[in-house]
């Protein structure tokens, strides 16, 4: 019987960074390692271990496994049997990219399987972006860094920029996720155009504060597009962003929240005793690589 495998390690992402809603990421170290193995003896095995492992599927209903095969189907070769191993570091639920890994590992394996272990960026983007729905963490999962990600045809596109190096990070994660899902229908329909304009003059900046001026993060990482309302669903969450920024840290809802990111340049402050009691604090570098295979295709009989 052969069996061919493929390992990929992805990072945790943030999107949004304030106002940059659906377009902005930021990749993070912290990561997801996962192991997609097809055989020629039909089923399929699932395994989790890490971040998750006691509430995620074990069925094809898990979010790799659905993602592999819809991308084996896209890229024209659908295996008799498949393994996906699962070491999460990511939290599940948190706003910090854990559905955008799995999307992006899914169709990375797929696509090295298929590719005889090569991987086309530009289309993996496109696959994973029409598959999570938008496309800011799966452009910063894929490619590291700092991204700009925006669909055009309703296909996904991305580029990547250095952020300066000494900027870090900071998370906050709470004790409880939310849903994406519910995170967005607390959005209205329209906004105000001065918040718009506001929105679209603070990203702009975010760019530069990112890649030039990291002491301008504070002002570019403050949002009126989209926190605003989703702070009722999330009160300790809006609490602590509040207490940061008049602490003069740059920090933001992290995705659809509800974790806390702060950006640091070069300071190095101790903010852990800002956070509620059940936050986890962990200080994160950037992740500057993004997705990749740390063990090519292989196989044996």
């Amino acid at each position: 019987m052969t069996r061919t495998s493929v390992t990929v390690v992805v990072p945790a992402t943030s999107a949004n960074l304030g106002p940059g809603f659906d377009s902005l990421g930021l990749a993070l170290g912290l990561h997801d390692e996962v192991t997609v193995r097809v055989t020629d003896a039909p089923g399929l095995v699932v395994e989790v271990a890490g971040a998750g492992a006691d509430v995620l599927a074990r069925d094809g209903s898990h979010l790799v496994a659905r993602t592999v095969r819809d991308a084996f189907e896209r890229f024209g070769s659908v295996p008799a049997g498949l393994s996906v191993r699962c070491a999460n570091h990511i939290p599940q639920g948190r706003g910090l990219g854990s559905s955008a890994a799995a999307i992006v590992a899914g169709v990375m394996a797929a696509a090295a399987h298929t590719g005889g272990g090569r991987i086309d960026q530009a289309e993996v983007l496109a696959v994973a972006g029409e598959l999570e729905g938008h496309p800011d963490n799966v452009a910063a999962c894929l490619l590291g860094g700092f991204t700009i990600a925006w669909t055009d045809g309703g296909r996904a596109h991305g580029v990547r920029l250095d952020p300066v190096p000494t900027i870090g990070a900071v998370v906050f994660v709470p004790p409880d996720g939310l849903s994406t899902e519910t995170a967005r229908g607390l959005l209205p329909e329209t906004v105000p155009h001065r918040d718009a304009a506001h929105a679209a003059s603070r990203s702009a900046l975010a760019v530069a504060a990112l890649t030039r001026r990291p002491d301008l993060l504070l002002a570019a990482t403050e949002d009126r597009l989209h926190q605003p309302y989703r702070a009722p669903a999330m009160p300790a969450t809006s609490a602590l962003m509040v207490r940061l920024r008049a602490a003069g840290v740059a920090a933001f809802v992290s995705g659809a929240g509800p974790s806390v990111l702060a950006l640091l340049a070069d300071e190095r402050p101790d903010l852990a005793g800002l956070a509620d009691t059940g936050w986890s604090v962990t200080r994160l570098a950037l992740d500057l690589v993004g997705a990749r295979l740390v063990e090519p295709l292989g196989g044996n009989i």
